[in-house]
């Protein structure tokens, strides 16, 4: 896929990753729709396959799941490079998606938490406080649940997913109510997806 950006373009890309890490709550991951909506429908950036890639790599790749951004500015930097650029030409755009999407997603969230987290645990026994960190659990588990619908989705339809879907309500039942380990069962999911049943 070959692509031309401007100046202008990546203005506009670090400023909307500027504005989802305002959004991230409950992890960046939580963002994967919008960062889908923006990259791959609306601005065409990087492909579907680029933007599953990217989230499959770094949830497999051991550390935190924010690495998903650095690959999508990845993408759209080799993508903008152009089929006939150099290696190093190649590297110096990656490098410039890599850049653009990790400052714009880290900058103001990190600059927020802790500013925020200062001031909560200073005034974590006020009403509004508590309410606050109440308020956010369903939230986060929206987001959440929007970004397994947009990754689950992109494989088929809901049918076809049929038992995905059912090892996913058997997982988190498990989770919720038993004290088997986590690991376990992403160990499980990953047996059965190599398998195939999944």
């Amino acid at each position: 896929m070959s692509i031309v950006l401007s100046a202008w373009d990546w203005l506009h890309m670090l400023g909307h990753f500027l504005s989802l890490s305002l959004m991230a709550v409950g992890g960046a991951i939580a963002t994967a729709p919008d960062m889908h909506r923006y990259l791959v429908e609306q601005q065409h950036w990087i492909t579907d396959e680029q933007f599953r890639a990217s989230m499959a790599l770094a949830q497999a790749a051991p550390g935190p799941n924010l690495l998903f951004i650095p690959l999508m500015g990845w993408h759209v930097g080799i993508n903008s490079a152009g089929a006939a650029a150099g290696t190093w030409t190649i590297w110096g755009w990656g490098l410039l998606g890599v850049g653009t999407s990790t400052l714009g997603m880290l900058l103001p969230s990190t600059t927020l938490t802790l500013l925020a987290a200062r001031w909560s645990h200073q005034n974590r026994e006020r009403l509004g406080v508590r309410a606050f960190k109440a308020g956010m659990a369903p939230i986060v588990i929206g987001l959440l649940g929007a970004t397994g619908w947009i990754l689950s989705n992109a494989q088929g339809s809901a049918r076809d997913n049929a038992p995905l879907w059912l090892l996913t309500i058997l997982v988190t039942v498990l989770v919720w109510r038993t004290r088997i380990h986590l690991l376990w069962l992403l160990a499980l999911g990953g047996l059965l997806g190599w398998l195939g049943f999944v």
